[in-house]
């Protein structure tokens, strides 16, 4: 056990709420009511009259909040999903904070709200000045003639939202010392943090400072800044105390960015031995009221991956991202390779189904044995020689008569570029480790002190992984996008070689002893060059009972992760992924009435599977290979979340024995008719 998982076992850690400042101020944000409304006027508290700020969020696929329709950090003319920020109020204490929200008074002129995409892109537009409600549009691949003779199977596909839901909320502690904002967050990412301050508030870089503190979870919810974050930075220059922002679990499944959220029509045209000769999808993105987080990216981000790993000849897809009366579409683990993932399985099942055929078989006819770019831009690496082991490994043979087993395959395109930055400084008989994207939940200081002893040969005792900050690391990118192995680790190796160069330029020779009682200093940014795509499979045994509920009882997996840094960090990864997948499957969603009401206003509405619900079998077994990378390492924190749901439907499905289209399954929709 290392020393940060020895403090989080004896509560020791350092939460964002953990911390407390000399006359620091508490925060609380007055949310719309509704859906769609006109502010006709706003009293008390700070409001968007005195804070004219737009929000910038950065992360995985976000954009900047000023483009067509910005992002007002507190709303002053409309509100345009139920949660939106409207005003802050500051107090002593955080209940004396909360009774002063109702001091605030809010004057509405509410107008009907648009919530079904497809309604929403026939309706009038939400935003004035718009002309449409599609905010972003993407074509890829070339547009091709229906191949002769082609069996021509098509369904339409929904993944419904789903809210991130970490342990922990989401949280800021902000001082202003007079030409600097100090900014301690939970985050992915203290660089992006920087960034969405200093562009919301125009200060300069240096003016900004940010310190990552323990993280409890993220999945994509903490990779940008949020309007609470630069009220909180807003207050704090003013008053010149320090604020501090927690969100509560109510907020949390109201306001904060969820994740999915995208349907598909898919259409494949293929030969009676399983070939496909084409492929067209129309995709629809539900991207909420704004298009900063994931909407504005997700159509052309998801479309790309729409072939999936197979070697389809042609494709055309079509996609748009509408807005809609709901809190901004954002990224959840995986984020939008489990939507793409889901979209192309179910296609092959549905036509293995119509040729009769073995959905593995379907999948090897559409395998090819070489390394290739798919018609819609992703390189692929050979998959008939990962399948037939994947198959084989999973004990998919066996397996195969049984009705309640689903299989899956998947291509991992890792948020690899560009890089990442580390340094290592060895002070005092201690190597200092910092690296741009730190951990929230998924054990970071294992493999950096593994590293940087198989590296540097120091005993891991005296590694140290310091929290991220921006006054340390001069560039970072964040931890997400199954980068985290791959990137950082390169990172910690590039600098750890450089100390050891710096070790023999100054005393002529390298020893562990030289190397700690002298002082030494690399800091480094890792920019990968290779391809990084890599290959997943998986098997789910579940069972339906006749009252609907399902119980999972096995998942298996056969994940190409290159070399595995640490067997019981790999483990962990793909059981928490797994559960993640079978909960999107199962129990976890987000609904809303006509009126844009959010129905799941709590964990028993959203749903949220437990230990209980998880499967009493995980199997994990990988191919033995290693990328280019300086420790060999491939990505694999998303993989679990692509490959579990659709093998996991697959599965369900043959026992239902009707068609299965839309997550998640309730069990009223699965009883017998």
């Amino acid at each position: 056990m290392t020393s940060t998982e020895r403090n989080f076992v004896e509560g020791k850690g350092q939460y964002v709420g953990d911390m407390r400042r000399p006359g620091m101020l508490h925060l609380k944000i007055v949310r719309s009511i509704y859906a769609r409304a006109k502010l006709l006027g706003v009293q008390g508290g700070i409001t968007g009259a005195e804070l004219k700020a737009l929000l910038t969020s950065t992360g995985e696929g976000a954009v900047a909040g000023g483009g067509v329709v910005p992002y007002p950090v507190l709303a002053h003319d409309r509100v345009n999903y139920v949660g939106q920020p409207i005003a802050g109020v500051l107090g002593k204490t955080e209940a004396g904070a909360e009774d002063l929200l109702h001091s605030v008074q809010v004057e509405y002129g509410p107008l009907k709200p648009i919530v079904d995409p497809e309604a929403a892109l026939r309706a009038e537009p939400i935003h004035p000045g718009t002309s449409t409600n599609v905010f972003a549009e993407a074509r890829l691949g070339r547009t091709f003639a229906e191949p002769k003779g082609s069996l021509v199977v098509e369904d339409t596909l929904v993944n419904e939202r789903v809210i991130p839901n970490p342990l922990e909320t989401r949280g800021v502690l902000v001082e202003w010392d007079g030409s600097r904002l100090i900014v301690y967050g939970s985050t992915q990412s203290v660089h992006g943090f920087q960034e969405g301050f200093r562009e919301s508030l125009h200060l300069g870089r240096e003016a900004v400072r940010v310190v990552q503190m323990d993280t409890g979870g993220a999945f994509g919810s903490k990779g940008g800044v949020y309007p609470e974050y630069i009220v909180a930075g807003y207050a704090a220059m003013k008053l010149r105390r320090p604020v501090r922002w927690i969100e509560t679990r109510t907020e949390h499944l109201q306001a904060t960015e969820q994740g999915r959220g995208s349907r598909a029509h898919m259409i494949l045209y293929a030969d009676r031995l399983g070939k496909v000769r084409g492929l067209k999808a129309d995709l629809l993105i539900d991207g909420g009221g704004y298009s900063a987080g994931m909407g504005e990216f997700s159509a052309p981000w998801i479309g790309s991956q729409l072939a999936g790993p197979y070697a389809i000849p042609r494709a055309r897809v079509e996609g748009r991202a509408v807005y809609t009366n709901k809190v901004p579409l954002g990224p959840y683990r995986g984020a939008g390779r489990p939507e793409a993932a889901f979209f192309i399985e179910r296609m092959m099942d549905l036509l293995a189904d119509e040729l009769k055929m073995d959905p593995v078989d379907v999948r090897l006819h559409n395998a090819s044995a070489n390394a290739h770019t798919s018609p819609l831009g992703v390189r692929i690496p050979p998959l008939k020689p990962f399948l037939r082991a994947a198959a084989k490994e999973l004990g998919y043979p066996k397996l195969a008569r049984k009705h309640n087993v689903g299989f899956s395959t998947f291509i991992l395109i890792p948020a690899a570029r560009p890089g990442e930055s580390g340094r290592i400084a060895v002070r005092e008989g201690r190597v200092k480790v910092w690296v741009g994207g730190n951990s929230q939940g998924q054990g970071h200081e294992t493999f950096v002190k593994m590293l940087v002893h198989k590296e540097l040969g120091a005993r891991e005792e005296l590694v140290d992984l310091e929290k991220s900050d921006t006054a340390v690391l001069h560039r970072g990118i964040g931890a997400w996008g199954s980068r985290s192995a791959m990137v950082v680790g390169g990172a910690v190796v590039e600098a750890a070689r450089k100390v050891r160069d710096q070790v023999r330029r100054t005393r002529g020779r390298y020893s562990v002893k030289i190397l700690l009682e002298g002082s030494y200093d690399a800091e480094v940014f890792f920019s990968p060059k290779g391809n990084y795509n890599s290959l997943g499979a998986n098997l789910v045994v579940a069972d339906l009972q006749p009252t609907g509920l399902v119980r999972v009882r096995e998942s298996r997996a056969y994940y190409d992760v290159g070399k595995v840094l640490n067997p019981a960090m790999l483990e962990s990864q793909v059981a928490g992924g797994s559960l993640q997948g079978i909960g999107q499957v199962l129990y976890e969603s987000v609904a809303y009435d006509e009126d844009g009401q959010l129905l799941t206003a709590s964990l028993a509405d959203a749903g949220l599977p437990t230990a209980t619900e998880a499967p009493t079998k995980f199997l994990l077994k990988t191919p033995r290979t290693r990328s280019d990378l300086p420790h060999g390492a491939k990505g694999v924190g998303e993989s679990p979340a692509i490959g579990v749901p659709p093998a996991l439907v697959r599965a369900i499905e043959r026992q239902v024995g009707r068609r299965l289209r839309t997550t998640p399954l309730r069990p009223e929709n699965l009883i017998a008719r």
